[in-house]
């Protein structure tokens, strides 16, 4: 046993050194808003269906913040039924804060928000180790959790699109857009992850291996709020 968490403990500080290298090259780069797509939302007039669904995923499929909450909520699920319960809690959430967010003009410090979100994937790593049942005696409801760091991560969504203070004219339309396509993203991607998932359940090596995958989750979280706050105070 000693031997095991002595393996386990190498494992999680050797991904704990890898996560720091992938946040030092994609913090800058994370969601996808590149120049070609800022241009685009900078000049675009009207209705403009497609290409927001397109932004919309590709905003998702990038945004790895939203991602590692994903994976931590859905680690210890195994019925297709609870996956799609709490993805849809958690799409719900968002959703919500999206559009009432960019639709009244409602803007929140991007740095915070994404601090917030950090929090989040330490909320679900914590909970995934039991934390919460160790120090309070029971779990809080995980269901209610999902739904509200949602409505977070609505808002950095709607803080990001925000940014560029888009044009009236087809807003609404084109921001449903937007979320139809983070909706697709979100699909894609945690079809993937479901799949390589439960390839992965079929050994043991997924129970063995999930203090320290959840260890890494908590790491990940800890290093986007160190790396958010650092942004807000500096500027």
């Amino acid at each position: 046993m000693s031997r095991f968490l002595a393996n386990t403990i190498k494992i999680s500080m050797g991904l704990m050194l890898t996560t720091i290298g992938l946040f030092m090259s994609f913090s800058l780069s994370a969601h996808g808003v590149d120049d070609a797509t800022k241009q685009f939302l900078i000049l675009n007039e009207g209705v403009s269906i497609l290409p927001f669904i397109y932004i919309g995923a590709k905003h998702m499929v990038t945004g790895y913040d939203h991602l590692l909450f994903l994976v931590g909520v859905i680690f210890f699920l195994f019925k297709t039924k609870d996956v799609l319960i709490y993805v849809s809690l958690f799409t719900l959430g968002h959703s919500i804060t999206l559009l009432f967010g960019v639709l009244n003009d409602i803007q929140v410090n991007p740095y915070l928000i994404d601090a917030i979100i950090g929090l989040s994937i330490v909320y679900k790593g914590f909970d995934n180790l039991g934390g919460f049942k160790r120090i309070l005696g029971s779990q809080p409801n995980t269901k209610l959790a999902v739904l509200l760091f949602g409505l977070f991560h609505g808002f950095g969504l709607a803080t990001k699109i925000q940014e560029f203070d888009l044009p009236q004219e087809g807003l609404v339309p084109n921001i449903l857009a937007f979320n139809v396509g983070v909706e697709i993203g979100q699909f894609l991607v945690l079809g993937a992850v479901v799949i390589l998932m439960s390839f992965w359940r079929r050994h043991r090596s997924y129970f063995q291996f999930s203090t320290a995958t959840n260890t890494l989750l908590m790491s990940a979280g800890l290093m986007l709020v160190g790396f958010q706050l650092t942004g807000y105070f500096v500027n």
